[in-house]
């Protein structure tokens, strides 16, 4: 089986997730699941084979120099994928997701309507919320979609790597894949602040510096939508404030009370009938009592 059957496997099996080991045949996740698929495990040189076949000589050069690579990767009449791949024990491996080529709507999703209504706000911090593989990737890209049919300005999105593809509508849609078009996070986000957008969608706030430019972003008159890799209101407002060292947590707890709007914090669970699974949120509006307790630090209220 070549590269392009496999990944037209993962659609056709509606997989998530596609893992290419050594040692292994090749391991699909369906449903949160892991089912192996028959046949020989893979070789050393098979890997590296369907390494060769994905990545661009650059890219090569770049999992050779850090061990890893984040990327997607598209195939026509397939569908799009995201992929990282990484050496252990001396050979390759390969964690492959799968990307819908339709973004899905929100309705779709199974998420709240009130989504609809903090996508449309004109400024402030949004948070989308929850462990990996939970889909906050794919609930952003549907309120970027929700904006870009109803309002008309200025979208930019900085991710890693490149998952949905947005088209112009409403709006204009800029996006920016960190390593590739941007050297990180906080280097892009800075440059965004000079790049005239309405709306910014970070993929991932990694470090003190994104957290901290984005929360700028912010409060200087954008939409900044992003995620974290947090579960619930509480413990996310407390992962932001203690990103920051003991000095600068005051201040940080006052801008983080003026500028965020919700936060949209999300699992996914398998059905009654485990036939797939759902999305089950927790949404935070940002009331002023909730902007109160934020700012007097009492967020275990």
């Amino acid at each position: 089986m070549d590269t392009k059957e496999l990944l037209k496997l993962v659609v056709e099996r509606k997989a998530s997730d596609l893992h290419i080991t050594v040692g292994v045949p090749p391991v699909l996740r369906i449903n949160g699941y892991l089912e192996k698929l028959e046949g020989e495990p893979f070789t050393p040189g098979q890997t590296e084979e369907i390494v060769k076949d994905l990545l661009t000589s650059e890219q090569l050069k770049k999992l050779e120099q850090n061990g890893d690579i984040d990327l997607s990767y598209s195939v026509t009449g397939v569908g799009r994928f995201r992929i990282n791949v990484y050496k252990q024990r001396g050979s390759y491996s390969l964690a492959i997701r799968s990307v819908a080529l339709r973004i899905p709507t929100i309705e779709e999703l199974g998420l709240p309507p009130i989504l609809k209504d903090l996508a449309l706000k004109a400024r402030g911090l949004i948070l989308v919320t929850g462990p990996t593989g939970s889909g906050k990737s794919t609930t952003l890209a549907a309120m970027v979609d929700w904006i870009n049919s109803k309002r008309t300005c200025h979208i930019l999105t900085l991710e890693d790597p490149i998952e949905y593809l947005h088209k112009h509508n409403k709006s204009i849609v800029n996006q920016r894949e960190i390593g590739h078009d941007a050297a990180s996070y906080a280097s892009a986000l800075r440059a965004a602040l000079r790049e005239d957008p309405d709306v910014i969608l970070v993929g991932e706030m990694r470090d003190l510096e994104t957290i901290q430019i984005a929360i700028t972003a912010a409060e200087t008159g954008h939409l900044v939508l992003t995620t974290l890799h947090t579960i619930g209101a509480v413990k996310t407002i407390d992962r932001i404030i203690d990103v920051f060292p003991p000095h600068q947590q005051q201040q940080i707890k006052i801008q983080l009370s003026n500028v965020l709007e919700g936060i949209i914090s999300q699992q996914l669970i398998p059905k009654k009938d485990n036939t797939g699974r759902v999305v089950a949120t927790e949404v935070m509006i940002a009331t002023p009592a909730i902007r109160n307790l934020i700012r007097e630090g009492k967020t275990f209220q």
